[in-house]
């Protein structure tokens, strides 16, 4: 296992992190024997970072369980987050973090997240709670170590809440056909800029780089190095950036845990020749083809006067084909801040034209836009983000 450093705490943390949230389900309740022997190989293996949530069903107390039990706490670091959308006053802070603790069988978290931080004005609200005041209480009393937040927002926002509070840490999504996708490479970069440790989540766009990708997408691979899967392809794509400190993998089976083990071992950063980054160009290349909309999200077409998400929209439509419309939905849902207060959905358009005049594409984006409305904003959708908002808080 390869560590990098987390600048901050100095802490040495594994390259592959273990995430909590996929563990495998009989009759809705976590296998706890299949996850504790995945956890317990994993430390095994020197994996030493477990990332998990409050509002990850079960997860919390089952990772608290098996860590107990094999007496692994304080072989690790752990991460969890804290449930936003369930703080209404300042005692949810230790309401909800008691809770946490106590799923979780310790009396210290290592890396805290403020779960779902999408953007500055939810930011703004929670400190209204007092959630400064509580963090510098819980980081004096050693129950916190590094606070940090994770991102499933608009990338103007990410470089925004960066500056916004002394952070530990950040955790985004990111991956090598969402380079330029809410906090995206740039972000990344700032992070990095800034000294702290960034966590990713959705390496894989959820395991669809690993299994869903276009034939020919595959073969790319396969011609360029049979040895390799796809899965390894775009774990070592990231692990090749000096900026990303941990990769996430929600892992639930014992070859996908081996596997993951054996493309760690050797993962530098700039371990990948030219031509192999050549590989990615013709991937996403590849991937981009079967787009409806040719948005390359290069962001030109930002900001927009009616805070409309341009290549977000059209990046979680092209993904409902591409990917299936569940993970485009998902996609859909995130990028445009449908679970905040401020909304940045293709229906907020009204065709004042100021973004095609900077379309390098020539894209006919009003046009695309009435696309993305028809099919991501069905009479549904609001039904189901209400469901979202429930699962979040």
């Amino acid at each position: 296992m390869q560590y990098r450093t987390d600048l901050k705490s100095g802490n040495k943390l594994s390259i592959m992190g273990f995430g909590c949230m996929r563990f495998i389900k009989n009759r809705n309740q976590i296998d706890i024997n299949r996850a504790e022997q995945l956890i317990v190989k994993a430390v095994q293996e020197g994996i030493n970072y477990f990332d998990t949530a409050y509002v990850y069903g079960g997860s919390e107390d089952a990772v608290g369980q098996i860590l107990a039990k094999n007496n692994l706490r304080d072989k690790i670091f752990l991460a969890t987050k804290l449930p936003l959308g369930k703080c209404r006053k300042y005692e949810d802070f230790d309401l909800l973090f008691k809770t946490q603790l106590e799923r979780l069988h310790t009396d210290y978290i290592d890396y805290y997240l403020m779960h779902n931080l999408c953007d500055t004005h939810l930011w703004k609200t929670l400190c209204d709670l007092g959630i400064e005041k509580w963090i510098k209480e819980k980081k004096e009393s050693g129950q916190i170590k590094n606070v940090g937040f994770s991102f499933h927002g608009v990338h103007d926002e990410f470089l925004k809440l960066l500056d916004t509070y002394e952070w530990d840490f950040c955790q985004m999504q990111y991956n090598y056909i969402n380079i330029n996708y809410q906090a995206g490479m740039n972000g990344l970069k700032k992070a990095a800029e800034k000294g702290l440790p960034v966590i990713i989540m959705e390496p894989l766009l959820g395991g669809k780089l690993a299994t869903g990708l276009p034939q020919k997408a595959v073969e790319l691979f396969q011609s360029a190095n049979g040895s390799l899967s796809p899965a390894a392809w775009g774990l070592r794509w990231l692990w090749n950036q000096k900026e990303v400190t941990v990769v996430l993998s929600g892992m639930n089976e014992m070859a996908q845990l081996e596997e993951n083990l054996e493309t760690a071992k050797d993962a530098v950063p700039n371990m990948l020749t030219p031509e192999e980054n050549k590989i990615f160009d013709s991937i996403i290349k590849e991937i981009n083809d079967t787009y409806k909309i040719p948005c390359t999200g290069c962001n030109y077409c930002m900001p927009c006067p009616h805070n409309v998400n341009i290549p977000g929209c059209f990046s979680a439509y092209n993904a409902s084909y591409t990917v299936g419309m569940v993970t485009g939905m998902q996609q859909y849902i995130t990028s445009t801040g449908s679970l905040t207060g401020k909304k940045y959905v293709a229906s907020n358009c009204q065709e004042c034209g100021t973004c095609e005049k900077k379309c390098p594409q020539h894209i006919p984006i009003i046009q695309s836009l009435k696309m993305v409305r028809k099919r991501m904003e069905p009479f549904w959708m609001k039904p189901l983000v209400n469901i979202a908002l429930k699962f979040r808080g």
